[in-house]
């Protein structure tokens, strides 16, 4: 009798485990509940003069043998169509505090140089410019989103800016743009004033800045804008709170609050190699990641407290991976390799940016050719496509769709006592009716099986998948070599009426979409 009691005993703990262990790893979709829509521009770029992004990067000129049109590079061109990037934001970063964009205007051989002191105190000749800048946004049908210059600059320059480009009325910046080849404005919607103006845009203090910023936005007057303020270091709530209550009796003056996050580990004087790492940093990474949702949460919450209607979008203008450069690279031109690493922490930011999409209206990943967490990576006539870059490809499915809100249990990802969420997930609906369910595991080490409960759905005609993983968690993609990290499709799923049981491998991306 003991032994039957024990071996039912047995037999209902193994259910119930069996039960729990299903219900940690379960996703609640409401398919019918969406109200939020995910801004588009939240998949936006950065270029700045900066390394090899611009030169090199995007420009080569006319007279390059590499083949490009007015200068800009043919297959950079072609490889962003691929990700339809929405926005891209220049000429800084830091630079843009000491750009002066006549300097960027009129014959090229006329320009007068300057010194790039933020990086790599190299000369810049100003071959690329407004013009040149304005060019490739209209190739590649994203919106330019410009950075004033505050720093060194003046008033009157911000203001003939805006009037050079967005004018159509007869005035003496109206008529230079002419001169220089340009008939109709461009209409340029989106402004930064300034760029990090508590440290390399002027080392202001918050307040002195809030009054700064309200001075140059007044007097940006061509064309309907949208003016961004500039934020603190990602944990300067005090900035924030400055910013709003300084500027909210003069909201016709900011429509944007600009947020930076870098992910950095172990430290800032010790970034770590974007290649040579061990499972201790790839968690590292991942935690850091994941901490920005803390910290934009508290960003948000001040912003819901002074701008409750929800005028004021969070610009989350610069973000991603810092690591070490590349061994026997200039310090100052943050050239480093991307690996399947920075494929997993961009689809963790981009589901959390997703996933505040009330708040959050842009986000540009830093930066977008040979900077930081890039895109591309070019040399001479040579490009490659970054396991980042193939995130983006994969996400853009949720470009302007409706954010879907959802439920997560799922077990963690731990390592030294240390607990993570294992999971991310962010899912939207586009205009014609089909669901996207983007999922990131970040456990290098551990498949997921996880239940993906379609909430709101009659019925399901077609599943199809996506998925971004490799061998090796250091894996990346190379000049001269086959691709390791890319898309694939996937089908490791089952589907059970309104249910799907997937199979989560070991780090790794995947979009479903449910038809």
């Amino acid at each position: 009798m003991k032994k039957i009691i024990y071996v039912f005993t047995f037999f209902i703990l193994g259910i119930v485990a069996l039960n729990a262990q299903e219900k940690t790893n379960k996703i609640i979709v409401n398919t019918d509940l969406g109200e939020e829509t995910i801004n588009k521009n939240i998949y936006g770029h950065f270029a700045e003069h900066l390394g090899n992004c611009i030169y090199g990067g995007f420009w080569v000129g006319e007279e390059s043998a590499i083949p490009n049109t007015r200068g800009i590079r043919n297959d950079v061109i072609e490889a962003l169509k691929e990700i339809a990037p929405p926005v891209i934001r220049w000429p800084g970063g830091c630079f843009a505090d000491y750009y002066h964009w006549k300097d960027g205007i009129g014959s090229r051989d006329k320009r007068p140089a300057m010194i790039n002191s933020s990086w790599g105190g190299v000369t810049e000749d100003n071959s690329f410019g407004t013009h040149e800048f304005l060019d490739l946004c209209e190739l590649l049908s994203a919106e330019p989103y410009l950075c004033i210059n505050v720093g060194s600059g003046t008033v009157q320059e911000a203001r003939d800016w805006v009037e050079y480009i967005n004018s159509d009325n007869i005035s003496p910046m109206t008529n230079l743009r002419k001169k220089n080849g340009r008939e109709k404005p461009w209409n340029v919607k989106y402004w930064a004033v300034g760029n990090e103006s508590w440290g390399c845009g002027g080392n202001m203090t918050p307040d002195y800045y809030a009054d700064l910023y309200k001075r140059f936005s007044t007097f940006l007057m061509s064309g309907k804008l949208y003016r961004i303020a500039s934020g603190g270091i990602d944990n300067d709530f005090n900035w924030t709170e400055t910013i709003l209550k300084k500027t909210q009796k003069y909201q016709h003056l900011i429509d944007g609050y600009s947020y930076h996050y870098y992910t950095v580990f172990p430290e800032w004087n010790n970034k770590g190699s974007a290649t040579d790492f061990a499972e201790k940093e790839w968690f590292g990474t991942m935690q850091k990641t994941l901490a920005m949702e803390s910290s934009l949460k508290t960003h948000i919450a001040l912003m819901d407290e002074y701008d409750p209607k929800n005028n004021i979008g969070l610009i989350a203008d610069e973000w991603g991976n810092w690591f070490n450069v590349e061994p026997e690279t200039n310090p100052g031109f943050l050239y480093q390799q991307n690996t399947l690493r920075d494929a997993v922490t961009a689809a963790l930011n981009l589901n959390i940016f997703n996933n505040h999409a009330k708040r959050v209206k842009m986000a540009n990943i830093a930066q977008t050719i040979n900077v930081l967490q890039a895109m591309l990576l070019t040399k001479d006539n040579q490009i490659v496509k970054t396991p980042t870059y193939y995130v983006f490809k994969m996400y853009k499915v949720h470009q302007n769709s409706t954010l879907l809100p959802l439920n997560i249990s799922c077990e963690d990802y731990e390592l030294d006592g240390i607990k993570l969420p294992g999971v991310s997930v962010s899912a939207s609906k586009d205009a014609a009716g089909a669901v996207h369910i983007s999922l990131a595991n970040i456990n290098p080490n551990k498949a997921v099986n996880i239940e993906i409960d379609l909430r709101g759905i009659t019925s399901i005609a077609d599943v199809k998948g996506e998925i971004i993983t490799s061998p090796n968690m250091n894996d990346y993609n190379d000049f001269g070599i086959s691709e390791k990290v890319n898309v694939s499709s996937f089908n490791d799923f089952d589907l059970n009426e309104n249910n799907i049981e997937i199979n989560v491998p070991s780090k790794s991306v995947i979009t479903l979409e449910v038809k």
